[in-house]
């Protein structure tokens, strides 16, 4: 099956969830590290 067989509507739709995708995780990857870096800065402060 060549790319050329979709629909173009069809072969837009799949680029943008696949950028949606990409963006989903990268985003939620930021906020993982966010959190992380603050826990620990939040350990950190405990200690003292």
């Amino acid at each position: 099956m060549s790319p050329f067989d979709d629909n173009p509507e069809e072969l837009v739709r799949r680029r943008q969830r696949g950028r949606a995708v990409v963006m989903a995780v990268l985003l939620g990857g930021l906020v993982v590290l966010v959190f992380a870096i603050t826990i620990a800065k939040i350990r950190v402060g405990m200690a003292h």
